[in-house]
């Protein structure tokens, strides 16, 4: 394997699409550090380990020997970035943008080398476009072509309002590409239009075009579903690393080859071994344990990864309540509170129908022992108990 091709093959490692595949194969050739940029709008600055897979991606373009360029989008934060919604989006202040800048990247240098990355504001070079420089920046396209994009296309035949405005995003994030001379955009699968824009305004200019690299939307803890804080089924970047551990042994088996694809730093070869020791019967368990140790190790470190796997043997091989229960104190109006309603005030569960589900499972359970069977039960005043909903979630809950 010649060097272009192992970075190839590193490259393509969970990759959705290559636009196009041979542009970058010359482009590698060349032996050249090539401008790989990725835009961010900062609206949402705590990361989750969906997040990570695009920036996961950067940071083997970093160790390749490439410039990678962290771009925030402080002056597109402040249109609102319309991919993927069906009303137009609140657009931040300036201050919203910065601070929410800042957080990012005290959380991606988790994974970047801050060394090795330039950190971009296209504000920089979208303030001096000026008035004039964006009407003839939104000259270059039509409605006709903004109204091919999918979720353009769905408010429009639904009747939904479009603000003018959000049709300038495609255009600026394209923009930005063409300021920063850029060799190849990264983003999610979600962004393709505005990907294939950069692409067309820099032929416009007389650039050679972007290779746009589209990464996948990485599946939540359910299989199901892309991971999403508003979904509930995240691992957030700066969760604890016992909550870390717990959510990760929580996924299928199959889901955890797909995250050690996507999240794994181990080079192919280590998880081909890994998925060849799987098959001739070693226990998964081992196998996602070593996961979620890496994972813990680059959100906190080794020792914090340690620790995160002893409790769980304690807390789910031995059936241990943890150390660190949080402590809750209910005032209620009358002598007694029912367990559902207890539950959800206790901030156990989300709501009552919630709480009776999880009984219905026999998920709840008190003191560590007693599993409840009884939706009716009441627990009196004075009164004070551990309960468990779940495998994670526990709480020492006093009735005042």
């Amino acid at each position: 394997m010649t060097q272009w091709q192992q970075a190839l093959a590193e490259i393509k490692r969970g990759c959705e699409e290559i636009l196009l595949e041979d542009e970058l194969i010359a482009k590698l050739k060349e032996g050249k550090p090539l401008k790989v940029k990725a835009g961010f709008d900062p609206t949402a600055p705590d990361l989750h380990l969906g997040h990570t897979v695009l920036i996961n991606k950067l940071r083997t373009f970093q160790q390749l020997g490439h410039e990678v360029i962290f771009l925030i989008g402080d002056f597109t934060g402040m249109i609102g970035d319309p991919t993927g919604k069906n009303v137009t989006r609140k657009p931040l202040t300036k201050e919203d943008v910065l601070a929410n800048a800042k957080t990012y990247q005290d959380q991606v240098f988790k994974i970047l080398d801050p060394q090795k990355t330039r950190v971009a504001f296209n504000s920089e070079w979208m303030e001096k476009l000026g008035a004039a420089g964006m009407i003839k920046l939104a000259a270059r396209q039509t409605v006709a072509r903004m109204l091919e994009r999918d979720d353009f296309k769905k408010r429009y035949a639904n009747n939904q309002s479009i603000a003018i405005h959000e049709f300038l995003y495609p255009l600026v994030q394209g923009w930005d590409s063409v300021a920063l001379e850029a060799d190849i955009e990264m983003g999610g699968t979600d962004q393709r239009f505005n990907l294939l824009m950069g692409r067309e305004l820099q032929k416009d200019e007389g650039q050679r075009p972007q290779t746009v690299l589209m990464v996948p939307l990485l599946e939540g803890l359910d299989g199901v579903q892309k991971m999403s804080k508003s979904l509930g089924n995240y691992v957030g970047i700066t969760d604890s690393p016992t909550e870390m551990f717990g959510k990760i042994m929580s996924i299928s088996d199959d889901l955890m080859w797909r995250y050690y694809d996507l999240l794994s730093f181990r080079p192919l070869d280590e998880v081909a071994a890994l998925k060849q020791q799987a098959l001739d019967g070693r226990n998964p368990r081992d196998i996602k344990i070593e996961l979620a140790k890496e994972l813990i190790a680059r959100f906190h470190d080794d020792a914090a990864a340690e620790a995160a796997h002893q409790d769980f043997i304690q807390r789910f091989s031995k059936n241990a309540l943890p150390d660190d229960i949080p402590e809750v104190s209910l005032t209620i109006a009358g002598e007694s509170i029912a367990i559902p309603q207890l539950l959800k005030e206790a901030g156990l569960v989300e709501s009552t129908s919630e709480a009776m589900r999880m009984i219905k499972q026999g998920a709840v359970k008190l003191n560590g022992e007693t599993k409840v069977e009884d939706a009716k039960l009441e627990f009196a005043k004075g009164s004070a108990t551990i309960f468990q909903v779940g495998k994670r979630k526990f709480a020492k809950v006093s009735l005042v």
